[in-house]
């Protein structure tokens, strides 16, 4: 049986092709998925071949539905939805039975599930703050982690919830989503507002989710004393300074690094969350409407237009934030 994956050809290049589909080995299954979510600023950063990125193929994020059983799977059956982590823009993926996140409440749908891979990397940045109820919570950066990751602090019980983000729009959708201040880093007061809307005080737990290295110094400028910095944001290109003496050891700040490759891969333990414990957090809160995929989806596009579409985020100044392809489109 033939397939359809996206490859990443050469810098800003990325187009469709056939594969051939493999078939499930013992303790195995075929997922034919419906949908993989587009993470927009990490394939980027590969499809234009920055700094610290790695030539693969893209994607990593989807849903789909069981075709095909190995030898010796019994706890699936055909058609049961799942969630394809780690799969790749692909129209068709193996993967092993026991290690499956099942898609069981009709009230989520495929598209808000493939999405669920991509939010357990904002939940993980945060949960590593150790966030307390009635502390303050700032999330730099209002693309698609950084929305994820304001809700969740709002979930945890964040007062005030503060973002921020260089596009307008995206702060009023931050606003929307639960957000209780919304500023612009580009405004010469923007530490201060900060600050004031602290009561001076500064930020208990922010969340760095853009990768800028100026914006990892504004964090550290609007943490507060003894606060934490999760950095979640790939910081590829270092191209700002830091007084790590004053804003960091003088102040008593932790910065903890959340790239998802730092979480457990077994166990789940205070503050330290496996990705398939908290996919399954995930999908509970969606399942019960306290958390929001729908609002952040922009656009979902064809896989055969992958080139012309990866060619658009390149070239706009603001992109929107949540795509996704739908690859019941090119069956």
């Amino acid at each position: 049986m033939k397939g359809k994956c996206l490859k990443l050809l050469s810098k800003n290049n990325v187009d469709i092709f056939d594969y051939d589909v493999p078939r499930p080995g013992p303790g195995q299954v075929l997922i034919e998925n419906d949908y993989t979510a587009i993470s927009a600023g990490t394939e980027l950063a590969n499809i234009m071949m920055l700094p610290n990125t790695y030539n693969t193929l893209p994607g990593y994020s989807g849903c789909g539905r069981i075709i095909e059983l190995g030898d010796g799977v019994k706890n699936v059956q055909l058609g049961d939805r799942v969630i394809d982590n780690w799969g790749r823009h692909m129209s068709h993926n193996v993967k092993n039975a026991n290690e499956l996140t099942m898609v069981s409440d009709d009230r989520i749908s495929s598209l808000e599930a493939s999405f669920v891979v991509i939010a357990t990397f904002p939940m993980f940045g945060l949960r590593r703050t150790r966030l307390e109820i009635g502390e303050s919570a700032m999330i730099i950066g209002q693309g698609l982690l950084g929305l994820f990751a304001l809700q969740f602090a709002a979930l945890s019980g964040a007062v005030p919830v503060i973002v921020s983000d260089l596009n307008p729009k995206r702060l009023e959708l931050a606003r929307e989503l639960g957000a209780d201040y919304a500023f612009s880093p580009a405004e010469d007061d923007y530490v201060q507002k900060v600050l004031d809307a602290t009561d001076g005080k500064g930020v208990d737990c922010v969340v760095e989710v853009t990768g800028a290295a100026i914006a990892m110094r504004q964090a550290l400028e609007c943490t507060a004393k003894f606060g934490r910095l999760s950095l979640l944001g790939c910081t590829r290109i270092p191209d700002c300074t830091v007084d790590f003496y004053q804003l960091v050891h003088k102040r008593g700040v932790t910065i903890v690094g959340t790239n998802t490759t730092a979480r457990p891969r077994v166990d789940s333990s205070g503050g330290f969350w496996t990705e398939r414990d908290e996919m399954a957090a995930i999908l509970k809160l969606l399942a019960h409407g306290k958390f929001k995929v729908k609002p952040i989806i922009s656009d979902v596009v064809s896989p055969a237009d992958a080139h012309a579409f990866y060619l658009g985020l390149i070239e706009s100044k603001n992109p929107n934030v949540g795509y996704a392809f739908d690859w019941r489109q090119v069956r």
